[in-house]
């Protein structure tokens, strides 16, 4: 276990070190981003992909995936918007049901494949498309517009407690409630043991399949509440939102150093991925890159992402 966490430690401070290069190259090339008002800006952008992330982490450290959690992050937020917009229930309610909604989608995953015993990759596709029909059948294709006036609706995205976004101190207090399950409690060094070798864990008298109905139900409700959030912070609830969101998490818990096969990881890791890829992102926004250009940027972070994990455990 001492080795293990030695070189968890190390790997942890490669991609500090990584997170420090890229934020003084992307200084030297643009001196706004130092700015306050854009760190501010940099943390509101990365707590959506870092809420799915952190659900995402729980899912691979036990040699699993989630491709749905873009489309349970758009469905729980267009049934959010619909229920107090449209059906009248209060903002309280409809939040309450909408992330109850998020972990219920992601509890059939986890039924599916340990029930089913079916791949993850393969059940997490067919819910992932699943999941987005059911959004544009709700939806009939078009965006839900959400009430600026509503002061809960608001606040959940734009709100601000002595000046720091609220979705940023819940995406910390969110990180460190999550870290102790995972660090300090036997609910983490079974996702842990799972993720090293299924098998002997079972023989060892792990319940393994409650565990991975527990973690697919964390993914979904990590993806919830980024759904929520981001609705707050356009005001509106798409069809289309979250399409490619789980690529960027996958990205960003593979470059915070956890295995895509299990069992190595951590989620303090995945919180400098997460900074990395938001660095990233912000950065080419001020250097005026085309959209286009940052696809293609993305897509080979992901790649390098997945062969330096391939390296490191070989």
């Amino acid at each position: 276990m001492n080795s293990i966490n030695k070189k968890m430690k190390d790997s942890n401070l490669g991609t500090i070190l990584a997170l420090v290069i890229l934020m003084a190259f992307v200084t030297i090339l643009n001196r706004s981003f130092i700015a306050p008002n854009n760190l501010l800006n940099l943390l509101r952008q990365l707590t959506v992909n870092g809420f799915i992330a952190f659900g995402m982490t729980f899912v691979i450290l036990t040699g699993g995936i989630d491709l749905s959690v873009g489309s349970i992050m758009a469905l729980s937020s267009v049934i959010f918007v619909g229920l107090f917009t449209q059906m009248g229930l209060p903002v309280i309610l409809a939040l309450v049901i909408a992330l109850l909604l998020g972990a219920g989608l992601g509890f059939i995953n986890g039924l599916l494949i340990t029930k089913g015993k079916l791949a993850p990759f393969i059940v997490t596709l067919a819910t992932m498309t699943i999941y987005r029909g059911l959004t544009l059948v709700y939806t009939d294709g078009r965006p839900i517009p959400g009430d600026r006036d509503n002061f809960l609706f608001k606040f959940l995205g734009r709100g601000l407690i002595f000046k720091i976004p609220f979705q940023v101190i819940l995406f910390f207090i969110v990180f460190i409630i999550l870290y102790i399950v995972l660090r300090k409690t036997a609910f983490g060094r079974k996702i842990y043991a799972i993720g090293g070798n299924e098998k002997a864990s079972f023989i060892a008298g792990i319940k393994t399949e409650k565990v991975k109905m527990a973690i697919y139900t964390i993914s979904g409700l990590m993806a919830a509440i980024a759904g929520l959030i981001l609705t707050s912070r356009l005001n509106s609830a798409g069809p289309q939102a979250g399409v490619a969101y789980e690529m960027d998490a996958i990205a960003a818990v593979v470059l915070g150093g956890t295995s895509m096969t299990g069992g190595k990881g951590s989620l303090s890791g995945t919180l400098i991925g997460v900074l990395i890829l938001g660095v990233l992102n912000n950065g080419l926004n001020l250097l005026g890159v085309s959209s286009f250009y940052q696809q293609i940027v993305k897509g080979v972070v992901i790649l390098l992402a997945v062969l330096i994990d391939r390296k490191r455990n070989k």
